[in-house]
């Protein structure tokens, strides 16, 4: 089944930056949202991009009107009668995703595949509120969607694999790089960050290291910037609830450190609100932030709370960590190793010149691999246990690079 005519719930930033990148290949959308003047935003969210565009000189204002006409704005579920996809793209909330995927059944034809931009949340639970699970599917856009190369997308427990094809295809047209993903808490990319992100705010924490030490240690190892860094970017309120959807998946080795709930409690969410782990209201949009007293004095209260004993940082505690819960990913076969390189690379940015992180574990050494991570167990906690996989390999002499048999062989 082809896809001639789409679907987007939702106008904001992610749901309007989905429906520019769909019709601007050339598919008609039909934009989705709750009253006129939330609509009006939308339209206005999808026109500022273009503008960008026209003043890069890469679309001229006849152009740019044009495109803006294969955007149909509505606030009716009845104007998606024709559409052969849909992608709900609304916050984060179960019960709002499942009283519009009800909607859309009732008012989609019965072909139309039902998809979801989700970044974390059941597809399945949402699949279960149709009736059409084998044409409900996870597609999971990265922001800013119309930059941003990587798709998730993600099967529920019924969806067909001729929907799954679907999307990929489409993706595929989109000029986007799709990987397909098991459902699993956190899917690939959200899985293998919040981890990371989780364990250098604990190491800040404890003492092992400030703000600026972690963010320019990881920052020397090739990360494009900072964990704490990419916390004010993305949210502390989005990565601290991605954050409790995995503690409730996994249990405690994902435990969330307590300084995201006492940023949280001081309303510093980040970048948007002027003040995260930096504070960002001395510059103006540019402005790489600076340290905050407020922040540091949270901590240092925090840490006589907790009364816990000084840790020690290395760049080597984060990356042990995120290598290997994408071992454990592999384990479990959420994607195959080729899909874990690129959702790392092009999700999360790691460089494309370390290609990426199992690369990084052969290049390493699996031996290697274990002995930090049994180290970092005994030092730090369960949460480092080497994924059984690591042992395996261990075992039988597929240590990586030094034995050309890794995760990948090497001639």
């Amino acid at each position: 089944m082809a896809i001639y005519k789409a679907g987007v719930v939702g106008g904001g930033t992610m749901g309007a930056g989905i429906a520019q990148i769909i019709a601007y290949s050339g598919i008609p959308v039909v934009l989705k949202e709750i009253d006129d003047k939330a609509l009006q935003r939308g339209v206005e969210n999808i026109r500022k991009v273009y503008d960008r565009l026209v003043a890069k000189k890469r679309m001229t204002p006849e152009e740019l009107e044009i495109q803006m006409k294969k955007i149909t704005p509505t606030t009716r579920y009845e104007d998606f009668k024709d559409v052969d996809l849909v992608i709900e793209a609304v916050p984060e909330i179960m019960n709002i995703k499942l009283s519009i995927f009800k909607a859309l059944d009732e008012a989609c034809p019965k072909n139309t595949i039902l998809a979801t931009n989700t970044s974390a949340l059941s597809i399945s639970a949402i699949a279960a509120a149709t009736q059409r699970p084998d044409k409900v599917v996870g597609v999971h856009f990265f922001f800013p969607a119309n930059i941003m190369k990587l798709v998730e997308v993600i099967p529920g427990l019924q969806t067909s694999d001729e929907t799954v094809e679907e999307v990929i295809t489409l993706a595929e047209s989109l000029k986007k790089l799709p990987i397909r993903v098991q459902e699993c808490p956190g899917f690939l990319v959200n899985r293998l960050l919040m981890p990371y992100l989780n364990e250098a705010v604990l190491a800040l924490q404890e003492g092992a290291a400030s703000i600026e030490e972690i963010d320019a240690a990881m920052k020397a190892t090739g990360w494009p910037m900072g964990p704490f860094t990419l916390i004010d970017a993305l949210g502390l309120d989005i990565c601290a609830e991605a954050g409790k959807v995995l503690w409730e998946g996994y249990g405690d080795r994902m435990k969330p450190a307590e300084l995201w709930l006492t940023l949280q409690e001081m309303k510093r969410l980040g970048r948007k609100g002027g003040k995260g782990f930096y504070d960002y209201t001395q510059g103006g949009p540019s402005d790489p932030g600076k340290p905050d007293s407020e922040v540091a004095k949270a901590i240092a209260d925090l840490q006589k709370k907790l009364n816990h004993p000084k840790t020690q940082f290395t760049p080597e505690r984060l990356m042990a960590l995120i290598i290997n819960e994408a071992v454990l990913t592999l384990q479990e076969k959420i994607s195959t190793a080729g899909e874990i390189e690129i959702g790392v690379m092009a999700g999360l940015g790691y460089p494309a010149s370390k290609s990426g992180l199992l690369h990084a574990a052969d290049a390493m050494g699996i031996d290697t691999l274990v002995d930090l991570l049994d180290g970092f167990t005994k030092e730090l906690g369960f949460r480092f246990h080497p994924a059984h996989r690591l042992r395996t390999m261990r075992n039988a002499g597929h240590l990586g690079v030094k034995t050309k048999q890794g995760f990948f062989s090497y001639s």
